[in-house]
């Protein structure tokens, strides 16, 4: 995540997710925050310089490669832009931040002592994303060319509706409908956090500060989420499973 507020952040998803934390120095950027949830990492956070002015607060999605640079070659055949090229981060692992055709960021990740998340799935971690954009049919095209994924449309279901994104067998994302997407808000990846109870996280996030942008809500069947925007701006979503 990219925050103008760092403490004010680890304060933030520490009171909601349970997070714990630790920042490891940059040098003049600063410091960067891994957040961890019972010892294992869960999402990080750095201060945004000025290299990003004009760029709001976000959680940025990363996507694990075997190869950075030939991810990105591909991308960029495939109509994306990778703005600050391919690069290493210390020996963390090697990267790049990628536009998709149609405007929304990512970032590809080629581990090497830094495998990704260590928990995935479990309430308070990270869970799902959805990509809103205006060309469905062709972040379709870009995203199965770039990493092989199927991206279809629920049983029994037609294109116009959420589009389902798997990477084999395993669902990892999605693609919102046409009618979940404002016109206004540029293309964007969102992330959802699993959480117990959708309702009682979004009022304690309110109680920290947090706009809700989509109050709780059913989402198909079994599920429920809402949007908000944390105290700086930045967009995410709960999501929790309703027996």
């Amino acid at each position: 995540m990219g925050t103008t507020d760092q403490d004010a952040a680890k304060h933030f998803y520490g009171s909601l997710f349970g997070w714990s934390f630790a920042d490891f120095p940059m040098g003049p950027a600063g410091s960067y925050t891994i957040f961890q949830l019972n010892g294992r990492d869960s999402a990080a956070a750095y201060k945004m310089g000025e290299r990003e002015a004009g760029v709001p607060p976000h959680w940025n999605l990363y996507v694990a490669v075997e190869d950075a640079d030939a991810s990105a070659a591909r991308a960029i055949e495939l109509g994306a832009t990778a703005p600050a090229g391919v690069f290493d981060v210390h020996t963390n692992g090697r990267m790049a931040v990628i536009i998709d055709p149609a405007g929304a960021a990512f970032c590809l990740w080629q581990p090497k002592q830094t495998p990704g998340v260590g928990v995935m799935g479990e309430n308070n971690s990270y869970v799902w994303a959805d990509l809103s954009t205006g060309d469905r049919a062709g972040a379709k095209k870009f995203y199965e060319g770039l990493f092989g994924w199927t991206i279809t449309p629920g049983h029994g279901k037609d294109e116009s509706t959420y589009l389902h994104i798997m990477a084999g067998e395993k669902g990892i994302a999605g693609i919102q409908p046409d009618v979940m997407r404002q016109p206004e808000v540029p293309p964007h990846w969102m992330p959802y956090f699993m959480t117990a109870d959708v309702d009682a996280s979004t009022k304690k996030a309110q109680e920290l500060g947090a706009a809700v942008y989509a109050p709780p809500m059913m989402a198909g069947e079994g599920l429920r989420i809402a949007i908000l925007a944390d105290p700086q701006g930045a967009v995410f979503a709960l999501f929790s499973p309703v027996k």
